[in-house]
C-alpha cells in the first residue's frame, strides 16, 4: 500500500507517452496509453513486491503476481460525455476462474479518476499519429469499416486506487462481457469479468487528496 501512495497523481498524456518511449515500453504506441501508463507504473514502482509478469493461462497472461495473480487497470470515472461510468471490464473469465482454483483468488489492482478527452481539432491524436511514424494497423482497420474515431484521452487525475479481491464468492456475483460475441474470423471470443464498482467493495483503498 505504501508503494501505491507514492504513484504520481496527474499523468498528462503527451509526457506519459514519451517516458514509456524513452524507456522502450512495447505499448507506448497504443491509442489507449492510459491504461498502458498504469501498467507501465505498477511494473517499475511496485518491484520487488509484485513479480511481473503473473501467470499465464493459455494466451491470457496476469499483470503480476504477489501472493495471487493481479492485473493493473486504470478507470476514467466519467466517458467523454461526461457521464458516470461505474463498469469495468476486466480480464478472461476463464483466466481468472483457474487463477481462483490454483491461488484461491485473484485480484485487481484499479485506478480510478478523472480523464480530460482532447476537443474537436483531434490535436492530441495528430501529435500521437506522427510520433508513431503514421497510422497503427488498428487505425487502418477502423477507417476501412468507417467506424467512428473516438476522442483520446490526453490526461488523467488519478482519486483513488482500490485493491479488489475476486474468489469463487465473489465471481459467481459478478457480471460478463463479450459473452457470444466473435472475433472477426468467427471464432468464439472468451467472455470477461464484468465489475460493477457500486457493488464491489474492495480490500483497501489508497485516497488521492489536494490539486
Amino acid at each position: 500500500m505504501k508503494l501505491l501512495s507514492k504513484l504520481p497523481r496527474a499523468w498528462d498524456g503527451r509526457r506519459s507517452i514519451l517516458e514509456m518511449k524513452a524507456a522502450q515500453y512495447p505499448h507506448w504506441k497504443q491509442m489507449e496509453w492510459l491504461g498502458f501508463y498504469f501498467q507501465y507504473l505498477c511494473e517499475t514502482r511496485l518491484s520487488p513486491t509484485v513479480t511481473v509478469p503473473g501467470p499465464k493461462y493459455g494466451r491470457v497472461e496476469f499483470d503480476g503476481l504477489s501472493g495471487i495473480p493481479w492485473d493493473f487497470k486504470a478507470h476514467p470515472i466519467k466517458d467523454a460525455s461526461g457521464k458516470i461510468s461505474n463498469s469495468v471490464i476486466v480480464n478472461d473469465k476463464r483466466a481468472i476462474l483457474k487463477a481462483i482454483k490454483q491461488y484461491g483468488a485473484a485480484g485487481l489492482i484499479l485506478a480510478v479518476g478523472e480523464a480530460k478527452f482532447n476537443d474537436e481539432d483531434r490535436s492530441f491524436q495528430v501529435w500521437h499519429k506522427e510520433l508513431k511514424g503514421g497510422l497503427s494497423d488498428y487505425e487502418k482497420k477502423r477507417i476501412l469499416r468507417k467506424a467512428p474515431s473516438r476522442l483520446r484521452k490526453v490526461s488523467f487525475r488519478m482519486t483513488e486506487v482500490a485493491l479488489i479481491i475476486m474468489d469463487d464468492k465473489a465471481i459467481k456475483k459478478l457480471g460478463s462481457f463479450q459473452k457470444g460475441f466473435r472475433n472477426s474470423d468467427g471464432s468464439p471470443r472468451n467472455a470477461k469479468v464484468l465489475l460493477d464498482l457500486t457493488k464491489v467493495k474492495p480490500v483497501r483503498v489508497v485516497k488521492f487528496g489536494g490539486n
